[in-house]
């Protein structure tokens, strides 16, 4: 397979694990924020939730501009990747003040970024600025 192609590939299957991820965000989240998930979420910290439930849409259109290899999805990523470690930040800002918590949250928020910390490094990897996906 030719070194473009490995490189459309990998591209596309980080798109896909973003729009996955944005869903299932956007899903979890309006659970716990409209639906009756809060009873069962335990200790959820509300900030966290709305972020996370916001943030989904964005998954979904960094990776739909992902997919479609368009020079601003970079961007999108790596300021997706920074807020999650905001966010995070603030979590724990949180939890050493006393706040309650779920060790779950801790697990998401670690998974969430490190899925976007990956996904923008992959995208900086790639150049994008002329609508194709070749390594930078």
């Amino acid at each position: 397979m030719p070194a473009g192609s490995a490189s459309r590939l990998v591209l596309r299957i980080a798109a896909v694990i973003a729009v996955l991820f944005g869903a299932a965000s956007v899903a979890s989240g309006g659970n716990v924020l409209f639906g009756g998930g809060a009873q069962g979420a335990g200790n959820y910290v509300p900030f966290i939730v709305w972020f996370n439930f916001l943030a989904g849409f964005v998954y979904v259109l960094a990776g739909v501009g992902l997919w479609r290899r368009q020079a601003w999805a970079t961007g999108l990523a790596l300021a997706l990747a920074v807020a999650t470690a905001g966010a995070f930040a603030a979590l724990g800002l949180h939890i050493d003040r006393g706040g309650a918590y779920e060790v779950r949250t801790l697990i998401a928020m670690t998974l969430r970024l490190g899925v976007w910390v990956a996904i923008a490094a992959l995208a900086l990897r790639f150049d994008l600025s002329q609508g194709r996906c070749r390594e930078a």
